[in-house]
């Protein structure tokens, strides 16, 4: 009876023993999927928050990426105003230089980097009235012009020459300057304009210095004031040895003539008349104190048809020309 008792209980302690352990095993299975799912839950916040942060990323650069356009687009406007700067070399030998000039930008398109100063000639109400020096070094001009030879002071800018029926110089190289400039920004040229209007107050001097800082190249445009309608040319740097080795002239006229005999030669493409060999040797004001290539252009006189058809075939021949110049001299540097 006894042992039969110790059976019994033996045998409900082992029960126990089975029951606790299921229990346990029971709840350590509930924790561990307990566990698992709390894991999944981690797993798929850490997901969700991941691709919020993934997307937050790419919004962010998208915002970025759209400041540095606007901020690119702000920073190349269609034009800008252009001031005269004290500071610049040469500066000191200007006497009228309040006056602003602006400079156009091609469309991104077609843009070539390259920047052109069309400068319509004469336009500054009072020019005449002041003086400034005919070279930089103080010696005295070569060849006659509107300032004869010997003397060392000339205008500060002339006020030109008038047509037979009335136009002014000024009012004609305007109305060809506006072409020239409209032609050259399709062309993907920038444009430096000195005057876009009837009056600027900037001399020669201040003229020549704005286009050495702000272009690749200098355009000057006239009519000369004889009147045999004896056609297009562009005035040459003198073939005397002091002005030829006077600086900036040095550096810089073997340039002005490249600049000029291609212009010369785009002309003659689109059938302008050419007087001689296209060339007149003077010892200007503006080239005088060039550091970039520059030419006085003389697209004709005052017996030359000054209408817009006319007008808009000689743009069309120093675009040309500026083709010519610019192929070459990327040839030439091997580009």
């Amino acid at each position: 009876m006894a042992m039969h008792i110790k059976t019994l209980l033996a045998a409900i302690m082992a029960g126990t023993m089975l029951v606790t352990g299921a229990c346990q095993n029971s709840q350590a299975a509930s924790g561990q999927d307990q566990e698992k799912a709390g894991h999944q839950e981690s797993t798929r916040k850490a997901s969700v928050v991941g691709e919020s942060t993934q997307e937050e990323s790419v919004l962010r650069e998208s915002t970025q990426e759209a400041s540095v356009q606007e901020e690119t687009t702000q920073s190349k406007p269609d034009k800008e105003k252009i001031s005269f700067d004290d500071s610049w070399e040469y500066a000191s030998y200007s006497k009228i230089h309040s006056g602003k000039c602006w400079l156009y930008h091609a469309e991104e398109s077609v843009a070539k980097g390259v920047t052109v100063c069309v400068n319509a000639g004469h336009g500054t109400e009072g020019g005449d009235s002041f003086k400034t020096q005919c070279h930089p070094d103080g010696s005295a001009k070569i060849v006659s012009g509107s300032t004869s030879a010997g003397q060392t002071m000339s205008a500060a800018i002339a006020e030109g020459m008038t047509f037979p029926d009335g136009t002014s110089e000024a009012e004609a190289t305007l109305s060809l300057a506006l072409l020239v400039k409209d032609r050259l920004l399709d062309a993907g040229y920038d444009v430096l304009m000195i005057r876009r209007k009837d009056d600027v107050q900037l001399d020669n001097i201040a003229r020549t210095l704005m286009a050495n800082h702000y272009a690749d190249c200098h355009i000057a445009l006239h009519y000369d004031s004889t009147e045999s309608d004896k056609g297009a040319f562009y005035m040459s740097v003198p073939n005397v040895s002091s002005y030829r080795k006077m600086e900036p002239v040095k550096s810089w006229w073997k340039e002005h003539h490249k600049l000029g005999d291609a212009v010369i030669k785009g002309l003659k493409k689109k059938k302008v008349s050419i007087f001689g060999d296209g060339t007149m040797a003077m010892d200007l004001t503006q080239t005088s104190y060039s550091t970039v290539p520059s030419i006085d252009l003389e697209v004709g006189d005052a017996g030359s048809d000054i209408s817009e058809n006319e007008q808009k075939i000689i743009a069309a021949g120093i675009l040309k020309g500026l083709n010519i110049y610019f192929k070459d001299k990327d040839k030439a540097s091997g580009r």
